[in-house]
């Protein structure tokens, strides 16, 4: 080979500095958002399968620490009060054009889904409130009864058919059914100089097609964001894909609005307490309790199992429970005993002024010594006038040995459920956003785009998987520059040879 002049060797080298430079910078910015995904079938996985859903298929290690999402319109949550069942919402975005829906959010149940080629659904009552159409949205695709999270699969005559769901929920004949379809999630996270950065994350939508029994009367119209532990629910897909923790957060402030946040943590002086497995699995969000305590008093058996269900409006025990619990707050309360028409509560107070009457504290005593002080046990009456004319201890009695901590329990905490180390962590609250999550923002026009449920059972073992070509689409500027990188800097190299 013949030998190379020392100032052409000069030169090239100069030029592969500065490239090298320029690739390092931009392949370092490409991948800042790289996502991992760990596929059922590896090494790591294996060990972890079982037929029945099991939360233990998600405790994976996702790699470096990802930022907290939010949904792409922004954080806040807000409360529906009485007209909405006393339940929590927040906007998503779906599809492609985009499409927002204000859903209820229910940590009780898993699927998210929406009001859809509707056969039997609440009416919609403003502009706010739309139905999902899956043939509007070009990143649509159906789930077939072949797909391995589609449950009612055996009941298809032919596997290519569209997979069927029904969900039934605790609420009398309340129930949602209809045909399972993949689509986009709209997300947001913070980006650099105050900018979100957005993601495209695929997930499994229910096409709502006939609700019945409390979503006829409204209270989820536009659709109910299932946030459970299962493979069909938005955590559970966020995680898999690895574009952030096995973790989210719910706030509910005092004043009604509140976020929420997927990939969070909380802080490390939150306390925490252990999930607990029902006939041996992780299903839901089940905490032990060790006592119920009213004012300074801790009730003796007063031990039980509740589920952590923000679908639920107001908490239920277990009725002799119940009875303990109520029987010692009368004692305390000190205040008139009355009967409001319309109140589904059975210990109710009069107050004869403006102001709320002093009643004792009610705390739930968890594993470790940790106590949960709740911040909001009453339920205020108003008059016509919105005067206030009493107050009522805001629990139920069930039936059942399993209670329900609803909603008013989770008022003025930031509550993280961290499905990773099977935790459930509190920390008192204002609510306030964390970072730029309250900020309001359209889609991006190049989002980060995960790959999609399908391309994730597909991608073959131990690797790291990453979407597809999509026919027809130019490439990415990114993809020319990291090509061009790796081609000129190889001519380089051969030509100092």
């Amino acid at each position: 080979m013949e030998e190379v002049a020392p100032s052409l060797l000069l030169a090239l080298s100069m030029a592969a500095l500065v490239l090298l430079t320029q690739c390092t910078f931009s392949l370092q910015s490409e991948l800042m958002f790289s996502s991992r995904l760990i596929h059922r079938f590896s090494d790591e996985m294996r060990a972890l399968m079982d037929a029945d859903v099991d939360v233990q298929r998600q405790k994976m290690n996702v790699g470096s620490q990802h930022p907290l999402l939010f949904p792409s319109a922004g954080s806040k949550t807000i409360s529906g009060g009485n007209d909405y069942g006393w339940l929590h919402y927040t906007y998503i975005a779906v599809g492609v054009p985009s499409v927002s829906f204000l859903v209820a959010l229910d940590t009780g149940s898993d699927l998210l889904w929406l009001p859809c080629d509707c056969v039997q659904c609440a009416k919609l009552s403003d502009n706010d409130e739309n139905e999902y159409n899956p043939s509007h949205s070009s990143t649509s695709k159906t789930i077939t009864c072949s797909h391995e999270l589609c449950e009612l699969g055996s009941t298809c005559k032919n596997p290519r058919q569209p997979c069927p769901y029904t969900v039934n929920y605790a609420s009398t004949a309340t129930s949602s059914s209809g045909s399972l379809v993949e689509d986009i999630l709209h997300l947001a996270a913070d980006g650099v100089n105050g900018s979100n950065t957005y993601v495209r994350a695929p997930i499994i939508i229910g096409c709502g097609k006939k609700q019945s029994g409390g979503y006829l009367d409204g209270i989820a119209p536009d659709g109910l964001l299932g946030l459970g532990l299962s493979d069909v629910s938005v955590p559970s897909f966020l995680a898999k894909s690895g574009v952030t923790r096995n973790s989210f957060s719910l706030c509910f402030g005092e004043s009604g609005s509140g976020n929420i946040y997927f990939g969070d943590q909380g802080p490390s002086t939150q306390r925490t307490t252990p999930f607990l497995p029902k006939d041996g699995k992780y299903i839901t969000y089940i905490i032990g309790v060790e006592n119920f305590c009213i004012g300074t008093k801790c009730l003796d058996q007063t031990s039980f199992k509740a589920q952590f269900d923000s679908g639920t409006s107001f908490t239920l025990l277990p009725d002799g429970i119940y009875k303990a619990v109520v029987e010692e707050f009368d004692r305390q309360a000190h205040a008139t005993k009355i009967t409001f028409d319309g109140v589904p509560f059975d210990h109710c107070y009069k107050s004869s002024s403006q102001e709320l009457l002093e009643t004792p504290s009610v705390t739930i005593k968890l594993s470790v010594n940790n106590t949960f002080l709740v911040r909001n046990p009453l339920f205020v009456v108003n008059d016509s006038q919105g005067g206030i004319v009493g107050v009522c201890l805001a629990i139920q009695s069930s039936p059942t040995e399993m209670g329900l901590i609803g909603q008013n329990f989770m008022t003025g905490y930031r509550l993280v459920f961290d499905r990773e180390n099977l935790t459930l962590g509190w920390s008192h609250s204002r609510c306030q956003p964390l970072r730029g999550g309250d900020t309001i923002g359209s889609n991006a026009s190049s989002p980060i785009s995960l790959p999609t449920t399908t391309e994730q059972q597909r991608a073959p073992p131990n690797t790291h998987a990453v979407g597809p070509a999509v026919a027809g689409r130019t490439p990415s500027a990114a993809f020319m520059l990291k090509s061009s990188c790796l081609l000129l800097l190889l001519l380089i190299s051969s030509t100092m040879v």
